[in-house]
């Protein structure tokens, strides 16, 4: 399991889809954020998730709420992926595998699969919540409680 529900993620900087930096520092303090962790481009499970984050897009939205995704593939091939399946969220590239580090994403088979983890940031900085689960499913239903959580709350439990 990654950072623990209760401490402040880690500033970090990466390069987008598009070329561009992403640095938390510029979104922390001004809304919530999920920031999940998937292990590559294509790949069935993948693909589900974030076509599950996609559909689900405009209830983040709504609720105030940035998402960002994260895997070490290239910007490329992040690229590809948004094009393709139209993702309308941000994908970060961690080549080195340095964010994931931060956020104590753990790879899993004897270190041959990357890490699936989604984390709920409130406006703050704060993790609300962390999930962790190899299949792609429950992901988004997760983090949209916890989004929902701080919209009428402005921050939840550590128990969701």
């Amino acid at each position: 399991m990654g950072l623990p529900v209760g401490s402040t993620i880690p500033s970090f900087r990466l390069m987008d889809q598009n070329g561009d930096w992403f640095d938390s520092a510029d979104h922390v303090g001004k809304k919530p954020m999920v920031i999940f962790f998937y292990p590559k481009d294509f790949t069935p499970g993948c693909t589900a998730e974030v076509c599950s984050f996609r559909d689900h897009f405009e209830d983040f939205s709504d609720a105030g709420a940035l998402v960002v995704g994260i895997s070490s593939d290239s910007e490329k091939s992040h690229r590809n992926f948004a094009k393709k399946h139209e993702l309308p969220f941000v994908l970060l590239s961690d080549t080195s595998k340095t964010v994931r580090r931060k956020f104590k994403v753990a790879s899993r088979f004897m270190n041959l699969l990357p890490g699936r983890e989604t984390f709920v940031v409130d406006r703050a900085g704060r993790v609300v919540l962390a999930f962790e689960a190899l299949q792609a499913s429950g992901h988004v239903r997760n983090a949209l409680k916890a989004i929902k959580g701080i919209q009428e709350n402005g921050t939840i439990s550590p128990q969701v």
